[in-house]
């Protein structure tokens, strides 16, 4: 359905903030940032990234994040528009794969084809005021209109969605966020799963799309953006879909190559899966990239994740958290003025959205100390000589008092193979692309955090507790790339 569109644009509140919430998912977000030399940082404009966690019936919940730029218009349109496209009678659990896929690509035309309706009446006085002969007299007050109408026409988002229904999970993505499908096992493993691949001017199976269409790749792989963005898919963007043939590089271009088709990989199963789902916008995953380089960015993002986890009873706090720690790392590097500061002056709005599935939360009464099973978090660093990175594996404890299920906490006891607090478990994050099947893995023998027992340590006469961090493992690796005359563990840790 594509009702009302005009007054879906026109609407000052979203008629989706009705409809019910996820209580199995949390979102964090951050605004764009420009630094200046001593660090400080301004937003250069209104948040344009938006999200959606709603709750339909018969098992059906609808998860999305949007990417907007040169505006939020697309954005906000697309969220409330496909809402309507999906939420509204049209699934149901007898629907089968190519159902599900069908109605999905469905609503994904209706939000393209909705949204231009709603500005086709702007584009036309647009046109008619450009072919204007005015009198000298009206000239500005005609450019004036004529940026007006600019600005209500423009911009464009991209979208990934996430569709769970009859505990069956689906993607659809249009452009460059991402998801990651962590999956915990019971001897001790989380498999990531990044589930598509982006829609940029660097994948070649997107290239070879816009060749096939007479576009030269080369030209494009050259540029590394298409009318100042990398996504060769988008919603939206009047420019690229209706005028594509006056921008250089599309000018070939035998039909329209910036689509807003969803590409939508096989759906994945989520019975007796224990694990977290995650959908990143754009700006998380390359504030990330910028600040560590890009081959680790699934795994930091989900130990960053599963640290929070650990320690958090919100959900809401975990997506913030990890958000913020984000931000702060990309600053972090901008201000040091080493190597990748250079790649670190700007990131552009961050969301993280998390949907647990079978995931316990922390206990708010317990530290993560106080028991539970053990996750490893891969701390990059890089020696002074080389861009290379070493990882050092720290475990973190993850409380294992319930199982959430269905939103609620229910007792569980330990399953076979579940570390006790006196364990130390192997445990490896294992990262697997489902488009190119390659995968990685870092691992640790938990061994660097001393357990404490059941109760925690007392403070002394001076208010402190008895360290229980040993980084010895971090400073023999660390002095190992940094023995050049700076004493024995390379002028890091205890002398």
């Amino acid at each position: 359905m594509a009702a009302e569109p005009k007054a879906l644009m026109q609407s000052q509140q979203s008629w989706t903030d009705d409809l019910p919430l996820c209580q199995m998912c949390g979102v964090g977000t951050a605004p764009n940032c420009v630094y200046s030399p001593d660090g400080k940082g301004t937003q250069s404009h209104p948040m344009e990234d938006r999200h959606l966690r709603l709750r339909g019936e018969e098992g059906c919940f609808l998860y999305a994040v949007f990417n907007g730029y040169d505006g939020n218009r697309v954005a906000d349109f697309a969220a409330q528009c496909l809402t309507a496209e999906l939420l509204l009678g049209q699934l149901n659990s007898s629907h089968t794969d190519n159902d599900v896929r069908r109605i999905l690509v469905q609503a994904f035309d209706a939000v393209e084809k909705s949204y231009f309706s709603t500005i086709d009446e702007a584009l036309a006085r647009k046109a008619h005021l450009s072919n204007y002969v005015m009198p000298h007299n009206e000239s500005q007050k005609v450019q004036e209109r004529l940026k007006e109408l600019e600005q209500e026409v423009s911009g464009g988002a991209t979208a990934v969605v996430a569709l769970i229904l009859s505990n069956k999970l689906y993607i659809a993505n249009v452009g460059t966020n991402r998801v990651l499908l962590c999956k915990s096992s019971s001897d001790g493993q989380n498999q990531v799963l990044q589930i598509g691949r982006p829609h940029s001017t660097d994948n070649d199976e997107e290239l070879q799309r816009l060749a096939a269409l007479g576009v030269d790749t080369a030209r494009i792989r050259q540029a590394g953006q298409i009318a100042g963005q990398n996504s060769t898919r988008r919603l939206g963007d009047y420019r690229l879909k209706i005028n594509y043939n006056e921008i250089d590089l599309l000018s070939a271009a035998t039909a329209k190559p910036i689509i807003a088709e969803p590409e939508i990989p096989g759906s994945h199963s989520l019975d007796n899966v224990t694990g977290f789902l995650l959908l990143m916008s754009e700006g998380l995953i390359h504030a990330l990239e910028s600040a560590h380089g890009p081959e680790q960015v699934n795994q930091e993002i989900v130990a960053m994740v599963a640290a929070e986890l650990a320690q958090q009873s919100s959900l809401e706090a975990v997506a913030q958290s990890v958000v913020e720690r984000v931000k702060r790392l990309h600053h972090d590097v901008f201000v040091s003025g080493r190597q990748r500061a250079a790649y670190c002056s700007r990131h552009e709005d961050m969301t993280l959205l998390i949907r647990t599935i079978n995931y316990p939360l922390a206990d708010a009464a317990l530290t993560p100390t106080q028991g539970g099973r053990i996750y490893p978090v891969s701390v990059p660093y890089s020696n002074s000589q080389s861009t290379s990175k070493t990882s050092v594996t720290l475990s973190l404890v993850m409380p294992s008092q319930g199982t959430l299920t269905n939103g609620t906490n229910t007792a569980s006891t330990l399953e076979e193979g579940t570390p006790t607090p006196g364990q130390s478990p192997t445990l490896t994050l294992q990262s697997t692309n489902t488009q190119t099947q390659s995968s990685s893995s870092s691992s640790g023998d938990g061994s660097l955090f001393r357990q404490r027992g059941s109760q925690a340590a007392q403070p002394d006469e001076t208010g402190r507790v008895p360290p229980y961090v040993d980084f010895s493992q971090f400073y023999r690796l660390w002095g190992a790339d940094n023995s050049d005359n700076r004493g024995p563990l390379g002028g890091l840790g205890p002398q």
